[in-house]
């Protein structure tokens, strides 16, 4: 990948070179930041501590005399001129061949000195800090032109590596995100005597999960749906998504690999207004229904924040950004994906490697926006090898690391599927195999095929 040493040369009359865009960058904001530092080296701290890095100063003898103020500041003496003592640490690293850029006369730092602003450091590294990510983003559109000029090119490898960095480019640091435990320890004392609020959550818009999850999905949860085919995945990622859109119009998106946008349109009327899916295919659906179904529409599912993308090809650079469009622009809160074993993946060893690669690409994208994102998964064919048939939570297809990653896991399990004359036809479990916060439970909820749904149990 091209680097910012590779775009912008220490030479700065590059930057004037035809052709070449010159490098975002606030030389005075810089001067005047490192000036504060020198006059005020508690600022170093106090800037450190809110995330600032020295290394977006692109001017090489600033960024060394900040440097120098680091190494100074606990051995200052009180009254002492410090641009000398900076102007000694330069000469000396530059003597060791540690300081690689001209020292630059000791009037020169005296003369800086006179632009400091006291109480004004931290608006001025906000400068600094906005060029810096000006600067990284221009590089990385080099780059991507670089990509996509070459005769090698590579639509998955290359834009997912694209996407990748331009999210590098403005993600905290790792540093950043540091915290000691004595900061953190109060607020889960306070957890501890508060009961949560549900504003953050999804609600499931079913009884018992919302109860089991404490009100729902959290965001940052990836949440697995594992089911053996036909036994309703797709249906109940749709209740979901009624449950969350619908019912508590929060934004939520289903990427459907499977179904057409008409064929999920038809179930969410059908299981919203109680129309039998048959007779909608077959459109003999009654006076009676059609009223009640364009009062339903009407009414709630019209004004519903859910959307809808059935594309058939989907890669995480893909999904990653209409995610970040939607966040913007709808507020995004749930995103279902139906499902992941049809994902396009990129070049790997095995397909266990690449199906890793997408859950933990998953996982990583509802962590970063701070988001709940469901995934269907196709179940391998062991339970139909045991006796009983219930499904468990290593019948994952093709990848134990999609069990790792997930947050939750449930699993859908019919008796009647198996079994027509089951006296528990028409009830299906709703198996939680892993909940990472909190017990796992199986939940029974009432299946009703012909409204393409499932449903709370009447005693429930």
């Amino acid at each position: 990948m091209t680097t910012d040493a590779d775009l912008w040369a220490a030479d700065e009359s590059a930057a004037q070179t035809p052709g070449i865009l010159e490098r975002p960058r606030d030389v005075e904001a810089e001067r005047v930041l490192v000036a504060t530092a020198v006059m005020q080296p508690a600022a170093i701290d106090e800037l450190g501590a809110e995330g600032f890095d020295p290394a977006d100063i692109t001017t090489d003898w600033l960024r060394w005399a900040w440097f120098a103020v680091e190494e100074l500041r606990a051995r200052f003496r009180d009254g002492e001129l410090k641009h000398l003592a900076v102007h000694r640490q330069l000469e000396t690293w530059h003597a060791d061949g540690r300081m690689p850029v001209r020292v630059p006369a000791a009037e020169h730092l005296m003369e800086l000195c006179n632009e400091a602003h006291y109480g004004n450091a931290a608006w001025y590294a906000a400068r600094v800090t906005k060029k810096a990510i000006a600067a990284r983003v221009v590089a990385l559109g080099y780059d991507a032109i670089l990509k996509g000029t070459s005769p090698a090119f590579d639509e998955d490898a290359d834009v997912a590596a694209i996407q990748a960095d331009l999210d590098g480019a403005v993600r905290p640091t790792d540093e950043e995100n540091l915290a000691p435990i004595g900061a953190l320890i109060g607020e889960s004392l306070i957890r501890a005597v508060t009961p949560p609020t549900n504003d953050h959550r999804v609600p499931t818009g079913f009884i018992d999960l919302d109860s089991l999850f404490c009100g729902g999905f959290t965001p940052g949860q990836m949440i697995v749906i594992g089911a053996r085919p036909a036994m309703g995945k797709s249906t109940i990622a749709q209740d979901f998504a009624r449950g969350a859109a619908i019912r508590n119009k929060v934004p939520t998106l289903i990427e459907s690999l499977e179904m057409s946008n008409g064929d999920l349109s038809d179930r969410i009327l059908c299981a919203e207004a109680r129309i039998p899916l048959h007779h909608l295919r077959q459109g003999i659906v009654s006076d009676t229904d059609v009223a009640r179904a364009a009062a339903r529409v009407q009414g709630t599912i019209a004004d519903a924040p859910l959307y809808i993308n059935d594309g058939a090809l989907l890669s995480l650079a893909t999904l990653r950004a209409r995610v970040r469009n939607l966040v913007r622009t709808k507020g995004l809160r749930l995103v279902i994906i139906d499902y992941l074993q049809l994902m396009q993946v990129g070049r790997a060893d095995n397909r266990q490697q690449a199906v890793a690669d997408l859950s933990r690409g998953l996982k990583l994208l509802a962590k970063d926006f701070n988001i709940s994102i469901i995934v269907l998964c196709q179940l391998n064919r062991g339970p139909e090898q045991r006796t009983e048939k219930r499904p468990q939570v290593s019948d994952l297809r093709e990848s134990g690391a999609i069990e790792q990653d997930a947050d939750i896991v449930i699993l859908l399990h019919r008796e009647d599927a198996y079994d027509k004359e089951s006296p528990r036809a028409g009830e299906a479990d709703l198996i939680v195999g892993k909940h990472r916060n909190g017990p796992t439970a199986t939940i029974t909820t009432a299946f009703q095929g012909h409204f393409a749904r499932f449903t709370d149990m009447a005693a429930t």
